[in-house]
């Protein structure tokens, strides 16, 4: 099984798909600005499992640790975190999570100067790492209960066909359906989507609203 860095792991997202990463048999590491932070949230979430599945490292030792790097902070956190794992990410998948949103409008959708943070993640990191867009639309509440399968598909963004199918296989893992949605410029229609989802959860008073792709048989 390949080893995993969740940059920014001690957020509910990353949490949550940490804990379903780690059941399923990865080797999962926290990353946090901080390395005490992320032991100290590693260690929590092994008491939640009852076992100790995880490690936590400050962000460039947990990148250099992993095969494949998964980016889950705020946008306003997204350039100054890649630009301290830069190097420990050659090489890499880096999956980035980043939604740009702009507080306090978090349900308008907002176009970041590269038109979308994962272009942004490619562009800052180089042609050595191979950025693939995933996980934008899933609900933190949803990756929470474990165990269960989350009734959401993920649309998944990528100019590299072996980086996306291996992050298919991770949200797979993770007990979702992945769909490939195209090269990374579409990466501009998936994260604009969570804003949109964001406003249904308000509007209607839910938790966790997703999308679920129609049309597509089981052996797609």
């Amino acid at each position: 099984m390949k080893t995993l860095a969740i940059l920014g792991g001690t957020g509910k997202e990353g949490a949550g798909l940490a804990m379903r990463w780690a059941l399923h048999g990865y080797r999962v590491i926290i990353g946090s600005r901080s390395a005490e932070k992320a032991e100290t949230r590693a260690q929590e979430m092994n008491r939640e499992l009852g076992a100790d599945y995880l490690t936590g490292f400050a962000n460039a030792e947990a990148a250099d640790l992993a095969d494949i790097v998964i980016l889950s902070v705020p946008y306003s956190a997204h350039q100054a975190t890649l630009a301290g794992v830069r190097e420990q990410c050659q090489g890499k998948i880096l999956v980035d999570l980043t939604v740009p949103l702009q507080p306090p409008a978090i349900t308008q959708v907002n176009l970041p100067g590269g038109a979308a943070a994962a272009l942004e993640a490619q562009a800052l990191l180089g042609p050595g790492v191979t950025v693939v867009a995933a996980f934008q639309n899933v609900s933190a509440v949803k990756l929470k209960a474990l165990g269960q399968p989350v009734d959401c598909d993920v649309l998944v963004c990528a100019d590299d066909r072996a980086a996306q199918r291996a992050v298919i296989e991770l949200v797979e893992a993770a007990g979702m359906r992945g769909l490939d949605a195209g090269g990374l410029k579409n990466a501009v229609a998936a994260e604009s989507l969570t804003p949109v989802l964001l406003h249904i959860n308000k509007t209607y008073g839910v938790q966790g609203a997703g999308i679920r792709i129609t049309g597509l048989d089981d052996g797609r």
